[in-house]
């Protein structure tokens, strides 16, 4: 009868169905908390015991996971739009850097996605193949000839890498004081920017 009365009092017809669930509270958590949560707090809220989720996640790291790549859609959907009708590869992973980092601010999920935890970022996960999928949708979704550029699959990977590191030094230390967005733009743009539309040179002269 206990667990009849877990889950809302509402079963689960399936694994998949159960496996959904998870993950939409755990969603609805750290959207609530603004931080990475527990296997105990998904469970007190499903109204079931935490075997229960360990079942379906071995970790809390691995819920927190699947419930950030479950919210990351709508971001991308937001960057697109951000980004659209840029065509010069420099403003548009400025622009796209930018925006990305004010999100991660104002979106735990993302935070938690690009770095296993949102209030203690590791270094290390921000390369991991997690990330660089991420990274990699990011960049796919511009505007930008990427060939035209001189980019092919492996220095997109290599340029995700980058600004996955440019981002993680402004997660460990923004600034004090932080920079305007203008400033950074500005700041942006003329380092980052510089080395990015470095590549077709490079790419020029490794043909020759």
């Amino acid at each position: 009868m206990a667990r009849r009365r877990g889950w809302g009092g509402s079963p689960p017809e399936n694994d998949g169905e159960a496996h959904r669930r998870i993950v939409a509270t755990a969603v609805e958590l750290i959207g609530e908390t603004g931080s990475a949560i527990s296997i105990a707090d998904v469970a007190d809220a499903l109204g079931v015991i935490r075997q229960t989720v360990y079942r379906y996640f071995p970790s809390a790291e691995a819920l927190m996971t699947a419930a950030a790549i479950a919210s990351v859609d709508g971001f991308l959907d937001r960057l697109t739009a951000h980004v659209a009708g840029l065509e010069d590869p420099a403003e548009a992973m400025t622009e796209g850097v930018i925006y990305t980092l004010a999100e991660v601010r104002r979106t735990p999920h993302l935070g938690i996605l690009l770095s296993n935890s949102y209030s203690d970022l590791d270094p290390d996960s921000l390369t991991s193949e997690q990330a660089q999928a991420f990274g990699m949708s990011m960049i796919h979704r511009f505007d930008v000839d990427w060939n035209k550029h001189g980019y092919d699959e492996e220095s997109l990977r290599e340029l995700v890498e980058y600004v996955l590191r440019t981002m993680h030094s402004f997660f460990a230390s923004p600034g004090n004081p932080p920079r305007t967005e203008d400033r950074l733009r500005a700041y942006l743009h003329r380092w980052m920017g510089t080395a990015i539309t470095a590549q077709r040179e490079y790419s020029a002269g490794r043909r020759s």
